[in-house]
């Protein structure tokens, strides 16, 4: 930890955790966008091999990879934290 200068209160937040805090949440981002695919090509060899049930295929395939994949696009596309 490093400690303030003194023209920085003593409360001011540490930028470099908050950098370290935002890699982290795009990393996390980044890896839940490689999930969706490998769900949405594990669900299109299924399709290849036999035809999964309905119930399945409504929830598990294609929806639940693009759900998956929006979500850490969303992660993985966040703005650097702003300089105070």
């Amino acid at each position: 930890m490093r400690l303030p200068k003194r023209s920085e209160p003593r409360n001011a937040p540490d930028r470099f955790a908050e950098y370290r805090s935002h890699r982290r949440k795009v990393r996390a981002g980044q890896a839940l966008m490689a999930v969706g695919i490998v769900i949405a090509a594990v669900h299109a060899f299924q399709h290849l091999a036999s035809s999964p049930s309905g119930f399945v295929d409504l929830v598990a395939g294609y929806p639940a990879a693009g759900l998956i994949f929006l979500v850490g696009a969303v992660l993985a596309g966040r703005a650097e934290p702003k300089r105070r």
